[in-house]
């Protein structure tokens, strides 16, 4: 008699997850990890990692920082250490489309890099549109409307932001799905401060505390309109808490093993 069929959840290692998020800013994580069950930490050669339950899937997630090396390293690390069978790159975002709101919750289909010609496909589910919701990730804020509409017209997508496409590419490396779940933290019509691309610059969290420093220094201001965009990304928070949930508690039309 044959031995009995193994499942591929059987071949798994017991710390292996159903579902790995790389956040980049612990505002973007902050409302999520009240959302987790069971929640533990462990911290890792160069991140901390979190684990716990969410819609009934073991979850393992880590706050990067800002930036593609940074997103990707993490992605690998996740990876190796947790065996997720989905990645999400999950996070706020830049509007270049004037038809996405400000604090709108957004699943893109596909994640290009500025002046590269690869197109990675994401999992997401099937939208109405003529064309792919599409993100491209750049190296530096797209503060300003122009900026903005140079973007969307060179390539051709309708947001923008610093990680997903990094992320999508280690996943597609390793040979697993990613999806993307971001808010829109400005639309395509506003111009950010000009402290912001300072601030969303890869760097240490002492690096941007006296970056923020410096910049209310400089233009007293600056501390006006940072705390409104805190207050902001405080509700955004709140609303890529659910979206992501959202996202785990469908994917995809086939379930995740339970």
């Amino acid at each position: 008699m044959p031995p009995p069929a193994v499942s591929d959840t059987a071949r798994l290692p017991s710390s292996a997850v159903d579902v790995g998020i790389v956040f980049a800013l612990s505002v973007e994580a902050d409302a999520f990890e009240r959302l987790i069950e069971d929640r533990r930490e462990v911290q890792g050669a160069q991140f901390a990692f979190s684990t716990g339950v969410a819609v009934g899937r073991r979850i393992a997630w880590c706050i990067s920082g800002v930036g593609r090396i940074a997103a990707a390293t993490a992605v690998r690390q996740l990876i190796d250490g947790h065996h997720p069978r989905l990645i999400v790159s999950a996070g706020f975002a830049g509007g270049l489309d004037p038809d996405l709101r400000r604090g709108s919750a957004v699943r893109p289909e596909v994640a290009v890099m500025d002046h590269a010609a690869r197109r990675i496909t994401l999992a997401a589910p099937p939208r109405p549109r003529s064309e792919p919701l599409t993100i491209v990730t750049v190296d530096a804020v797209a503060a300003t409307v122009e900026m903005k509409q140079s973007l969307a017209a060179r390539t051709g997508s309708q947001l923008v932001d610093m990680e997903t496409f990094a992320v999508a590419e280690v996943a597609a490396a390793a040979g697993l799905p990613c999806a993307a779940v971001r808010v829109i933290s400005d639309n395509a019509h506003e111009t950010l401060p000009g402290e912001v691309a300072t601030l969303s610059a890869p760097q240490s969290s002492l690096r941007r505390l006296g970056a923020v420093v410096g910049a209310v220094g400089r233009r007293p201001a600056a501390a006006v309109d940072l705390w409104r965009l805190w207050e902001r990304s405080v509700i955004d928070s709140r609303t890529l808490a659910d979206a992501v949930v959202e996202a785990i508690r469908v994917w995809p039309g086939s379930k995740l093993p339970t």
